[in-house]
């Protein structure tokens, strides 16, 4: 009798969980209503300059991944301002670390870790829930060369972001957080993964542009622009970016 009641509790628990993942998909792609996106930010390092500019940090800053969306929408079935973006209060506890080189498995588990964390942190807050969350980890430049991996998880949509702290590189931050919000709506990485270089024709902001290189603009979810056949630029700013056919679909754009 116990053991039918644990696996009928557990079954629930799936189903709720799946309904609500439905939910959240339905609710966060029909583009009817400007998309609530929550920035929690948070300390990477606790270094001066990071917390100096996290209590400056205000919402203008993200200002430009609003006008971004607005700009590319144009042409698709969906609300003038799809995308709203919200400052929320900083986040004192870092999320869950998934370990360089983890399997599907450890993978799967750091998942739920971090929907559980994005739950705890911002359940509570007295305001108003955003539809996807996004932690953003501000790091010193002087301390980071190189950045660990951001994420967007379109399960629970949620988002693990690292950025530098410090005005001079709010361009390249905007990219980041525009590329990790669009996984967590379903759009897919579109650069092989060995070299980093944006995949043709669906990584390229003009794939039928002769001569093919170099690439003026970057498709977001590619990242970078093709300069050559074996060499690719960030851009540095969102003005260097667009949302390309294929990622549309996979947001479930529809054109005019």
């Amino acid at each position: 009798m116990w053991r039918i009641l644990r696996v009928t509790l557990l079954l629930l628990v799936l189903v709720g969980v799946a309904s609500t993942a439905w939910l959240d998909r339905v609710t966060t792609r029909d583009w009817k209503e400007p998309l609530w996106v929550g920035i929690y930010p948070v300390s990477a390092d606790d270094d001066a300059v990071t917390e100096a500019w996290l209590a400056g940090l205000g919402r203008e800053s993200f200002v430009p991944i609003e006008l971004f969306f607005a700009a590319e929408s144009r042409g698709y079935l969906v609300t003038p301002q799809p995308v709203h973006v919200e400052l929320y209060p900083r986040v004192a506890t870092p999320p869950p670390v998934l370990p360089a080189h983890a399997g599907p498995l450890r993978t799967a588990f750091w998942s739920l870790a971090v929907r559980w964390y994005a739950w705890r942190m911002t359940s509570g807050t007295g305001r108003a829930p955003s539809n996807i969350r996004l932690f953003v980890l501000y790091h010193a430049p002087g301390r980071a060369a190189v950045l660990p991996h951001s994420r967007g998880l379109a399960k629970g949509l949620v988002g693990v972001v690292h950025a530098y702290a410090g005005r001079s590189h709010e361009g390249t931050n905007a990219v980041v957080i525009a590329h990790e919000l669009l996984h967590t709506l379903g759009a897919s990485d579109k650069y092989d993964p060995a070299d980093l270089m944006p995949r043709w024709p669906e990584g390229y902001a003009e794939p039928e542009r002769q001569p093919r290189f170099p690439q003026p603009l970057a498709e977001i979810m590619a990242g970078r622009r093709a300069v050559s056949a074996r060499e690719a630029a960030m851009p540095v700013s969102l003005d260097e970016v667009v949302v390309g056919a294929a990622t549309a679909r996979e947001i479930a754009w529809e054109m005019r």
